[in-house]
């Protein structure tokens, strides 16, 4: 985003009827365009390029390592178990200490 709002603030400078009447300061202007236009297609490349590794690297973690996601399911797994398991605990607290509800809170 910012660098399409540096091309944008260049070809805006570009517009300025300033850069007619100075030739010194149009050239300055139009480096200043090609160098934000540049920068633009540079990081535009970069963004791709990472955008691909990063597909890329996961497709191939997913297929190279199948226990690495069998342990990622096996936790989010125990975690979903233990989430559920302590929201009992916490109605047993809540409720008046019987002795069913205490056996109950300490099994």
């Amino acid at each position: 985003a910012m660098s399409k709002s540096a091309v944008k603030i260049s070809s805006d400078l570009l517009s300025n009827p300033l850069c007619e009447q100075e030739p010194s300061f149009l050239e300055m202007v139009t480096a200043f365009d090609t160098a934000m236009k540049r920068m633009d297609s540079f990081n535009q490349e970069k963004i791709s390029i990472i955008q691909t590794i990063i597909i890329r690297g996961s497709t191939l973690s997913s297929s190279v390592f199948p226990s690495l996601n069998m342990a990622v399911k096996r936790r989010e797994q125990t975690l979903q178990d233990y989430k559920r398991l302590q929201s009992k605990v916490e109605k047993y607290e809540e409720k008046e200490r019987t002795g069913p509800v205490l056996a109950k809170l300490h099994q």
